[in-house]
């Protein structure tokens, strides 16, 4: 149990490290696409900024638990499947859709807001 616990422990580290390493491949442009992608979503999606104690200790309990773990899965889904993005020119937007919107909506994202169209 404890052999299995230390190979689960070093697979972690290295697909947590092959994240952090593979995410400087998206390229400048690909970048600055994507922040002029979300610059143009913020001016169309709004949040509601004066949530209640039940929205942010469902937030805290609930919803922020579940988009951790939805980061975690996104990150190794993007690691996984980088050979092919890299292939089909498209790492930068696997990356935001896989990585990013999880983690901003697990780690930036106000306690209890709600974001609407």
């Amino acid at each position: 149990m404890q052999r299995l616990k230390s190979k689960l422990s070093g697979l972690l580290g290295t697909v947590l490290t092959a994240v952090l390493l593979a995410m400087p491949v998206t390229s400048q442009a690909e970048i600055q696409s994507i922040d002029a992608d979300v610059k143009a979503e913020r001016t169309i999606v709004g949040t509601k900024q004066d949530p209640s104690a039940y929205a942010m200790v469902g937030d805290a309990l609930i919803a922020r638990p579940l988009l951790f773990g939805m980061t975690i899965v996104g990150s190794v889904a993007y690691v996984v499947t980088l050979p092919f993005s890299l292939l089909g020119e498209n790492a930068g937007q696997a990356a935001e859709t896989l990585v990013l919107q999880p983690a901003r909506a697990t780690f930036v994202r106000c306690l209890g807001c709600t974001v609407y169209d």
